[in-house]
Order: C-alpha cells, then structure tokens, then sequence
C-alpha cells in the first residue's frame, strides 16, 4: 500500500505539472514549489526554534490561526512555520504576520519529507483538519518530533474505518494526539483503538469571537444603512443572487441590500449590477451623497467579517454550490443565517437550522418565506437571533483545550 499511494503522489505530481500548462492555479502549485530547499535554507534561522503549522487551504488557514496566534503570545521564543498545499491559501495569507516564513509544501514524497522536516528541524508540527500526509508524518514520528492534528473531524465513510484501511489508519496512530471537532470524530477514533484523542471543539468559534471583539467600525456603511434594517449577502455567488435580486426588486424599499460576493473581479460585480431594477452603488464609490442608493455592492476583501455588524438578516453563499462559506462570522453578531441546500456537512449549519438560529432555502419561494417572517414576527426573530449568538459563544474555548496538551521535543 506504501508503494501505491508514493506512486499516487507522484502521479498526482505529474498530472498538476501537465494541467499547469493551461490552469492558472495549477501554475500557481507548480512554480511555487520550485526551489523550494533553497528557499527554507535561506530563511531558517541558525539556532532558532521552530514550531511547524501545516494547512490545505485558506479555510483550514482560519480554523488554525487561533492556534497560530496563541502560539505568538504564549510561546513568543518560537518561530512559526505556515505552509499551505493550495495557492488558494498561499497566495491570499502569504504576508500573514502571525508567521515568520510562509511557503508551500513540498509533494509528499519520501525524499521531499526527510529534506523538508531536517532542514527545518521543527520542536512540533501541527496539522489542521484533513491532513494526513504519510511520508511527512512518517518521518516526523521517527524523530520524534511531536506531531498534532487540531479541529479534526471524521466520518463513517472515510478509509480510516473501511476493512482495507489499515494503511490509513498507522497514519492516525503516529499522531501524538489529535483534537477534534465533535462527538461523531471521537467515538470513531477512539472505536479503533486510538487513545490520545480529545473532545476540543472547534476553533473557528474562537476566532469568530476574537473578531467580534475587535471589529472596528464601518461608519460609510452604517451611514448607509441609516436606520433602517440592513440585508447582507455575505460571500455570495450567482445561484443565491439570483434568487435574494428578485426578491430585493419585487420590493426594494422592505430594507437595506449589501452584497459582498465571493469573486470581486469587475466582470462578475457587473453582472450583479446589472441583477437590479433598483440604484446600486459599489462599496468603493459610497459617499454619503448616493447612500440613499438601495443596493450596495461589497468590491474589496476584508472587511466582511466586520460588516455583519450591521445586518438584520445574512444569508450565506456557497450552499448551491460546493458548500457554504463562513456562517460564523454573521452568527457571532446575533444575525439569522440563511443558505442554499448544500450544508449538510457544516455543523454548525446543521447545529443552527436545529436550533432556529438559521434556515435553509432552496427555491425564491422559500427565500421568501424566511425573509418575511422574520421581517414580520418579531418574537421569531429574537429567538432566532439570540439562539445565533449563544451558539457560538457556548462553543468557544477549543484553543485552551488545545494548548493545554501540546508539548514540543
């Protein structure tokens, strides 16, 4: 099985390389692993002592920064290490500051993961989530580097629990302790025998409430809001802007319209445009004189997180495609969530629904439902809104968890 999965690497190596031809992104992984030992020696720091943090992509990126950050402050003689598999993480957090160098990992093969862990010598790896790289975590294990997988989360289905994963499964046992999400991900672990498995939770509600708590103020978009309630497409993508773009023009005037969509770029911020029968401003030319404009399109990234301050009701995109993005973030503020069909494997999202502290739509009609209710039944609406706040709140303190076991060489 060894030999199989070395040659999937390599032929998972191979394809990017081919695909790099044509893909941008593909591109992106490919060159920017070039060079990569002479990179490392450059920037590892003779005698200093590094602490290794490893995540797939940009969201895994958010489950570990509390991690990465509590790091900083508890453990300030360390060095951190972030390295990141997809450019769609390297290349939006690769000045992240919280990191004192940031580049890609190397394809997971045996040559590559012994150069790699000796010429960073790190005193402990952390992997976030879904990473089970064997060639790197093999040879962690064999030096005994201390290696942890936080804000893990298992299914039944994965090949840890089938009868032909015994491979997988030596992987999970190298670990020197994993931290899972939930219930389901520690009964499973712990269903195969494996005992340095904790119950953390997860992260991102830290992080969400360290935002909270430091968001600064928006006063061009509350001078936009005015005193009216404020609707917020957060994250948004074409199947969900369609759908909340009829509802807005059957009534404009019921509330304010934000749209913060996922891609930016000018042709996808003028087709939303163009979605309206009613005035739109974009974020970048609001001044007080056009804020009487009805719509408001979002065309920067960052200040998202910080917007839902202002929201009476958000919905959430991604759910009419691969999954819905970040519901935390607008939940944290006491804000009823609502997005497409795809959210079964989100918890939170699944948490919430239970709860009635968010819905799901999948059709204009049932967005439109949900929307008047809670614009018109104002016991439905505090209830909802209180149950969004304390969810999150009630499930902070993953970070402490974690901290409170790791240990480094």
């Amino acid at each position: 099985m060894r030999l199989l999965y070395n040659l999937g690497i390599l032929g998972y190596g191979a394809a990017a390389g081919l695909m790099s031809l044509f893909n941008e992104k593909a591109g992106q992984w490919v060159n920017g692993r070039k060079g990569w030992k002479a990179y490392l020696r450059q920037k590892i720091a003779a005698g200093e002592k590094y602490i290794w943090i490893h995540c797939a992509s940009l969201g895994e990126f958010e489950q570990g920064r509390p991690v990465i950050e509590e790091f900083g402050k508890s453990m300030p003689e360390y060095r951190i290490l972030l390295t990141f598999f997809s450019p769609s993480g390297y290349e939006i957090r690769k000045n992240y500051p919280g990191a004192d160098i940031v580049c890609y990992l190397p394809l997971d093969t045996p040559w590559n993961a012994a150069s790699f862990v000796s010429i960073v010598s790190p005193s402990m790896a952390v992997f976030v989530k879904y990473e089970f790289w064997n060639n790197f975590i093999r040879v962690l294990n064999k030096k005994a580097i201390p290696l942890y997988l936080v804000s893990g989360i298992f299914r039944a289905g994965q090949h840890f629990f089938r009868w032909y994963g015994a491979f997988f499964r030596k992987i999970l046992f190298r670990f020197s302790h994993i931290f899972v999400q939930d219930e389901r991900s520690f009964k499973l672990l712990r269903g195969i025998g494996l005992q340095n498995v904790s119950l953390a939770g997860d992260t991102r509600f830290d992080r969400v409430v360290e935002i909270a708590g430091s968001a600064g103020e928006i006063p061009l978009l509350d001078n936009f809001r005015g005193g009216e309630k404020l609707f917020l497409a957060g994250s948004s993508w074409k199947p969900d802007e369609e759908i909340i773009a009829r509802y807005v023009n059957r009534d404009p005037m019921k509330m304010k319209w934000v749209f913060a969509p996922h891609e930016i770029d000018e042709s996808n911020i003028a087709r939303l445009e163009a979605l309206f029968s009613t005035t739109v401003v974009r974020f970048s030319r609001l001044t007080k004189e056009n804020s009487g404009s009805r719509v408001l399109i979002i065309d920067n990234i960052g200040m998202l997180s910080s917007a839902y301050r202002y929201a009476f009701i958000a919905a959430i995109g991604g759910g009419f495609g691969k999954g819905i993005h970040n519901i935390l973030e607008a939940a944290c503020w006491g804000v009823p969530v609502m997005f497409g069909p795809n959210y079964t494997n989100f918890r939170e999202a699944v948490d919430l629904i239970g709860r009635n502290g968010a819905a799901c739509f999948r059709t204009f009609e049932e967005f439109s439902d949900l929307a008047d209710r809670w614009l018109s039944d104002d016991d439905y609406y505090l209830k909802s809104s209180g149950t969004a706040s304390d969810y999150v709140r009630q499930n902070a303190g993953a970070t402490q968890v974690i901290m409170s076991k790791i240990r480094v060489k």
